[in-house]
């Protein structure tokens, strides 16, 4: 629920971290509220400049969100599922829509760039929101490549049906998808690193403009496939089982990690306290609707074992349905601008929240720094993306999906205890957002993370253990030394 007004954290109540002392103090130091909100949009050479609304901000969260899971993870998730992918999609849905609550919350009361980084170092303390950030890391930074994998697909579809060519494989697939190196999926992270070198207010622009695209174009194969649904393809409704159903949901769940985008432009909004829980609950609402539709449709109108295998689904539904592949084409061209607009925000996403934890000194200072001219963070931007674009140029588009699913849901789970957290430290903060039925809520979305990671592969796990122990090396090599809380106490 609501509130009104939107004045800064009472300083009646000052909290600060643990006294400097043994190495469990030094790991468990808390940012104070205070100084995350007042260091907003600060950096080296300049500072963030404040130029989004309420529907920029949307727009930001729905580009995140909306595209990945239906035009691309679709295929991978209805043969787990079957025609009951749609249960799969609520599922993810409401594990979201849980964890939103408390994003809200947070995004509201400390509307910084760090998400839910920041949120764990004012409450949990700078060992967790190292461990949180390292997470954010792999749930943007790897869904970037994992997006740009499955818009070479679509890009191959809209190529054939215009010009009659595609890509070959070698270039098209990465190493163990049958190709030598995935060009396409390089492409097109680095035409949005351009967009974002550019400036925030137009990348904002450019990124809206795609959003309305990609709704219209799924709004068209709704109207399209309708024609072709048989009601056959729907049983039986759940052929594996509820542990199918529990499995595609964790992958899908894949799907929904842009809905807290807006919150990682934070100190770029105009007015952050208020916007950012609007923007993130409203994106979220639209995005399940939109998906829960889709799903229904295509299932509806290809029967679930024919997904095995393609990443350009809707597509091929649109062709089998009309016995043409104009429409095809046109639902081909749809979904590059659609995900392209994920890799763009995405993107921006990664780099504001390394620009945060480059503030902290947990990183190092170059992805803090501002270029003066066009107010951004440039030289994070390239190697960001540099970074991301040779990840998805290499590594196969299922294996990066679920990676990013288990990183995102650890870090929701952590969001939803920040919550709790927060409330009995500081309870006289105001909140422009509160979760309803605290702390039941937010336990249920701690609970249903959990779940959901349970519910994936071993090799996931032992993926993400790999990637846990990494960040702690890196941690108390660089980040624990150079934290800006552990040089002002010398």
């Amino acid at each position: 629920m609501l509130e009104h007004g939107t004045a800064p954290p009472t300083p009646q109540r000052p909290e600060s971290g643990p006294p400097a002392g043994g190495l469990g103090a030094r790991l468990m130091r808390r940012k104070p509220v205070e100084r995350l909100v007042a260091e907003g949009g600060q950096g080296a050479g300049g500072s963030l400049r404040r130029s989004m609304g309420v529907w920029q901000l949307t727009m930001i969260s729905i580009g995140a969100t909306l595209g990945t899971g239906i035009f691309v993870v679709l295929g991978e998730a209805v043969p787990d599922a079957g025609p009951a992918v749609i249960v799969s999609f609520v599922i993810a849905g409401l594990t979201a829509l849980f964890s939103a609550l408390s994003y809200a919350e947070l995004a509201g009361t400390i509307p910084v760039s760090g998400s839910s980084y920041s949120y764990a170092y004012a409450t949990m303390g700078e060992l967790v929101a190292w461990v949180c950030g390292w997470c954010l890391i792999l749930e943007y930074g790897v869904s970037v490549a994992a997006v740009a994998v499955g818009w070479g697909q679509y890009l191959n579809e809209l190529l054939d049906g215009t010009l009659g060519i595609t890509i070959p494989d070698a270039l098209a697939a990465p190493p163990g998808d049958g190709g030598v190196f995935n060009l396409p999926a390089l492409l097109v992270v680095l035409l949005s690193m351009a967009f974002l070198l550019g400036g925030a207010k137009e990348s904002a622009r450019a990124n809206a403009i795609m959003v309305g695209v990609k709704i219209a174009a799924l709004i068209l194969f709704c109207a399209v496939a309708f024609t072709g649904i048989r009601a056959g393809n729907y049983t039986p409704f759940m052929p594996l089982g509820m542990a199918g159903v529990s499995a595609a949901g964790a992958t899908l769940f894949f799907s929904y990690i842009g809905f807290d985008a807006a919150s990682t432009a934070g100190e770029e909004a105009k007015n952050p306290q208020r916007d950012l829980p609007r923007a993130i609950m409203l994106s979220l609402v639209i995005v399940t609707a939109l998906y829960c539709l889709v799903a229904a449709v295509a299932v509806g109108a290809l029967p679930w074992k024919k997904f095995e295998g393609t990443e350009a689904a809707l597509a091929g539904i649109m062709e089998d349905v009309t016995g043409q592949s104009f429409w095809a084409v046109v639902l081909a061209a749809g979904a590059v601008v659609a995900i392209a607009s994920v890799v763009l925000t995405v993107l921006y996403g990664q780099t504001r929240i390394l620009f945060a934890m480059s503030r902290d000194g947990l990183v190092p200072p170059v992805f803090s720094k501002i270029h003066p001219g066009t107010q951004v963070p440039r030289a994070n931007t390239v190697i960001v993306s540099l970074f991301c674009g040779v990840l998805a140029a290499a590594i196969p588009l299922g294996q990066l999906a679920d990676a990013t699913s288990i990183g995102t849901l650890f870090a929701f789970a952590l969001v939803n205890i920040a919550v709790i957290v927060l409330r009995r430290r500081r309870p006289d903060m105001p909140r422009t957002f509160r979760v309803p039925l605290s702390p039941l809520f937010p336990l249920i979305g701690f609970g249903l993370c959990l779940w959901m990671m349970n519910s994936l592969e071993m090799v996931t796990w032992v993926v993400f253990g790999v990637w846990m122990a990494v960040g702690l090396v890196l941690y108390f090599a660089y980040g624990m030394r150079r934290s800006r809380l552990a040089t002002a106490e010398k």
